[in-house]
C-alpha cells in the first residue's frame, strides 16, 4: 500500500498542508482565467527563477491541465476547464546543449577507464556507462536492459569487428517510492514519449559488443534477465552510478575542470554520443531514431552541430553545381 494512504503524516507537514490550503486560491475562482496566468509564468521558470527547459514548462502544464479536468470532470468544482480560454504565450527558452561541456571522445575513453578502474562497482557498471556513450542510452533504459534485449555477434577472430543490435522497450526511471503502487523507487514504463510496447532499435559498435558480451560472461544476469543490479541487487540507483561517476570526473579532470560543468553528469555521455553520430555525417533522422528523439528535439538541442554538417553539405551540393555547369 502506498505511504501516504497508511501512515499519518508528521506535524510539521501537517501544519505546511494547512498553511497552502488556508493560502491558495480557491477552485472555483479559477473560473477566472486571469488568475491563472501567474500560474502559467511560475510553470515556466525554476526555483532559482531562470527560464525552466521548454519541455519542462510543457511537462508542467499538461499536469496543471490534467488538475484542472479532474476538477471538472471528477469532482464537478468548475463547469469547463478555464486553460484553454487563457491567451498566454511561453517565454522563449534555449534548450539548446552547451557543448563546451560535452566531452569529446578522447575524454569520454578516458573517463570510460577511470569508471572500470574505480574499484569493483565501477568494473561492474563499465557496460553501463558504455550504453551511455556507444548507444546514446538513457540511463533509465540502461537499468531495463536485458540479455533478451541484446543481439550480440559471436566472440570469434572473424566477427572481432562486427556490430551488434540493442531492442530497447522498457524504461525504469526513478520515482519516489510513494507515487508507485508496488512501493518501489521507479516505475516500470515503456520508452520516453511513444506508446506502451513500441520499441526502438538501436546497433552498437563492436566496442560495446565487446563490453556487453564480458559483463555477462563475469556478472550474469539478475532473475529477471537484467544485466546490471545494484550493490545489493535490484535497480542500479542514481546515487550509486553518480558517485561512480564523480569518482572518474576527479581521476581524469583537472581541479579547475572538476568545479566546472565540464562532464558534470553521466548524461553527458549520451549527449556526447549523440554529438559524435551528427558530426560523424549520420542522417539526422536515423540519429535521431536511434537515439528516441523526434527530428524537432534533436534539432532544437543539437542545432549547432547540425549547422555545421549542413555547412559540409552545402560545400558537396556547390562542388556537383559547379562539375555540372563545366560538362
Amino acid at each position: 500500500m502506498q505511504r501516504h494512504t497508511v501512515e499519518e503524516p508528521p506535524a510539521s507537514i501537517r501544519t505546511a498542508l494547512k498553511w497552502i490550503a488556508d493560502h491558495s486560491i480557491k477552485v472555483q475562482a479559477l473560473e477566472d482565467p486571469a488568475l491563472l496566468r501567474p500560474a502559467l509564468e511560475a510553470l515556466s521558470l525554476r526555483l532559482d527563477g531562470g527560464k525552466a527547459a521548454e519541455n519542462t514548462a510543457k511537462r508542467k502544464r499538461m499536469v496543471l491541465s490534467n488538475v484542472l479536468r479532474y476538477a471538472v470532470q471528477e469532482k464537478g468544482l468548475l463547469t469547463m476547464n478555464p486553460l484553454p480560454r487563457v491567451d498566454w504565450t511561453p517565454p522563449d527558452s534555449d534548450d539548446e546543449i552547451d557543448f563546451r561541456y560535452v566531452p569529446d571522445p578522447a575524454l569520454a575513453r578516458s573517463l570510460l577507464g577511470a569508471v572500470r578502474d574505480s574499484g569493483a562497482r565501477g568494473e561492474h557498471l563499465h557496460a553501463f556507462f558504455g550504453c551511455l556513450y556507444y548507444a546514446a542510452m538513457r540511463p533509465g533504459e540502461i537499468v531495463a536492459l536485458k540479455e533478451s534485449d541484446c543481439t550480440l555477434p559471436p566472440n570469434s577472430p572473424e566477427t572481432v569487428n562486427e556490430w551488434g543490435e540493442l531492442l530497447l522497450g522498457e524504461s525504469r526511471p526513478e520515482v519516489g517510492g510513494g507515487w508507485t503502487d508496488e512501493g518501489t523507487s521507479y516505475e516500470t514504463r515503456g520508452l520516453k514519449r511513444r506508446k506502451r510496447g513500441a520499441t526502438r532499435l538501436v546497433p552498437i559498435p563492436p566496442v560495446l559488443v565487446h563490453l556487453l558480451r564480458e559483463h555477462i560472461k563475469r556478472y550474469g544476469t539478475a532473475d529477471d534477465g537484467r544485466l546490471f543490479r545494484a550493490a545489493r541487487g535490484g535497480r542500479v540507483p542514481s546515487t550509486e552510478y553518480c558517485g561512480i561517476w564523480d569518482r572518474a570526473r576527479k581521476a581524469v579532470l583537472s581541479a579547475h575542470e572538476v568545479e566546472s560543468d565540464l562532464a558534470a553528469v553521466p548524461y553527458s555521455l549520451r549527449h556526447a554520443g549523440v554529438s559524435l553520430w551528427i558530426k560523424s555525417g549520420v542522417d539526422p533522422a536515423e540519429v535521431a531514431a536511434r537515439a528516441g528523439h523526434s527530428i524537432a528535439v534533436l534539432y532544437r538541442f543539437y542545432a549547432k552541430i547540425l549547422k555545421g554538417g549542413q555547412q559540409h553539405s552545402n560545400s558537396l551540393i556547390s562542388r556537383a553545381l559547379d562539375e555540372g555547369e563545366r560538362l
